[in-house]
């Protein structure tokens, strides 16, 4: 299935792979990411400092790679898809000037809900991998378009090192 076909849930099944989206690393975007999500750690934004601690240039934080992850998934399912649960886990840094490409097979449909497991690849091997749950608007799945979603919402955890899961509670009352 591809995004914008228009296809309803119920031709959603596991198995069936998303689009790769292909994102440039700039240090552009990862030190807006850094900024936005409010994490000042030098080794992000400044290339000196990220060196004299070992790494080769400034890298990409978990959550940038978070709302990247998130993105693609609703670049691919539409403005309405709601994202339940993401858990990922970071492996290679992502530096400027290397390109992410994401990609995405469903692993599992339950009604209107759809579990995609999610690889992010650099030229150095693997960025993150992972897993993401989304719920779909009654009978409808596939109705975005690949570059839908220019911003994805700030649905983000606490910033951690190696690893993040965020779940979104389910609509109505607490």
């Amino acid at each position: 299935m591809r995004a914008g076909e228009g296809a309803t849930a119920s031709r959603i099944k596991a198995g069936d792979e998303l689009p790769p989206l292909e994102v440039p690393i700039t240090r552009t975007l990862i030190v807006a990411g850094a900024i936005a999500s409010r994490d000042y750690q030098d080794v992000h934004h400044d290339a000196e400092l990220a060196r004299r601690k070992g790494s080769p240039d400034i890298f990409m934080n978990i959550l940038t790679t978070n709302g990247l992850v998130g993105r693609y998934i609703t670049d691919h399912f539409g403005p309405t898809a709601v994202l339940r649960r993401v858990a990922i886990r970071l492996g290679a840094p992502n530096y400027p000037g290397d390109t992410m490409v994401l990609t995405g097979t469903v692993e599992d449909v339950a009604g209107d809900t759809v579990t995609v497991r999610v690889v992010g690849a650099n030229g150095i091997g693997r960025h993150v991998t992972g897993t993401v749950t989304v719920t779909l608007p009654a009978g409808t799945a596939g109705t975005g378009s690949a570059g839908v979603a220019d911003s994805v919402p700030p649905a983000v955890a606490d910033s951690v090192p190696t690893r993040a899961a965020v779940t979104m509670p389910s609509e109505g009352p607490a």
